[in-house]
């Protein structure tokens, strides 16, 4: 299938023309792809259309606020995916919809075009970023859920506008949110200054397993089911204790390991300039942006670990 690439102002010529939408959001979500979801999916109503957005995973607590309570009582005319690279990401709603998306809205360069046509803005923070330009285009209201929505997603995926991926354009579309009514104190405090016990009891766990590599320029730390399932963590707790390992002191490669249900391994990779964080996740079927990226081993974690460990030592080898 091949997939034309589309701007903001043909994205929202599309949705404006189709109705029945369902907006899939990614495996293991975050608040970009819950932001995203969510923003388009309270337009798309107010604009008199059916909508509803689906995951192929429970959304975490911390995220339910912005949760639609209304029951999905309709077939799909129009499949649109948000901050989602690769149909993989799906996970359980993969094989009801591989072949079958009509728009992706992303904002990740490794984005591999599986839908009919694609919204890509590589150089956005935040896929958010991305859905509050076609929001304006559609000329709808932003109500104060909607600016929630979106703002949610900028910060989160900019580490409340501290990552380096944060731009100028990405400040200015946060201000107009707040502007708009977006709980920016309620997002940032709990996202950003509120740990839960679970949080801080895994946290302990994972400070215990840090281990350095190639001179202490990379840190790596293993999550195991064992650890999620002794403190209760859900997985807004899992993802901020990905950014741990690069907040050390002299590391440039910091590294995550998740042990899954399924027994397979996926990795998050955090890294500071110059080192691509997309070009290690790629060599193992995955990927990202330049700062933050990942991938998953369908194998044991000590060859899981030792083809990572061999890739980040080129990589740090090839950039000295």
């Amino acid at each position: 299938m091949s997939c034309r690439k589309i701007d903001a102002k043909k994205a929202a010529e599309f949705l404006k023309e189709n109705d029945d939408f369902y907006i899939l959001t990614h495996s293991n979500p975050d608040g970009d792809t819950v932001g995203s979801g969510y923003a388009l999916n309270a337009v798309l109503k107010a604009m008199g259309k059916r909508s509803a957005v689906l995951c192929g995973d429970p959304i975490p607590s911390k995220l339910k606020v912005l949760e639609s309570d209304e029951s999905i009582c309709f077939e799909p005319k129009t499949i649109v995916a948000v901050d989602i690279a690769d149909e993989r990401l799906l996970g359980s709603l993969k094989e009801r919809f591989s072949g079958k998306i009509d728009l992706c809205i992303d904002h990740h360069g490794s984005n591999n075009e599986y839908a009919k046509m694609l919204y890509l803005e590589a150089d956005s923070a935040s896929c958010c970023e991305c859905v509050f330009e076609v929001v304006k285009l559609l000329g709808a209201r932003v109500t104060p859920k909607i600016a929630s929505a979106l703002y949610l997603g900028m910060a989160t995926d900019t580490g409340c506008f501290k990552y380096s991926s944060t731009t100028p354009r990405t400040h200015r579309m946060a201000a107009e949110l707040m502007e708009q009514g977006a709980d920016f104190d309620g997002i940032n405090r709990s996202f950003f200054d509120t740990k839960s016990k679970a949080r801080l009891e895994l946290e302990r766990a994972v400070l215990d397993s840090v281990e350095y590599l190639y001179g202490g320029r990379c840190a790596a730390v293993t999550i195991t089911r064992d650890m999620i399932e002794s403190t209760g963590c859900e997985q807004t707790d899992l993802d901020s204790v990905s950014s741990l390992p690069r907040e050390i002191e002299g590391v440039e490669v910091g590294v995550t390991i998740k042990e899954q249900q399924s027994g397979a391994y996926r990795v998050s990779l955090r890294t500071h300039e110059p080192y691509d964080a997309s070009e290690i996740g790629k060599a193992f079927g995955g990927g990202g942006h330049k700062r933050a990226a990942g991938c998953e081993f369908k194998c044991s974690l000590s060859d899981a670990r030792a083809a990572l460990f061999s890739k980040i030592g080129e990589v740090l080898e090839e950039t000295k």
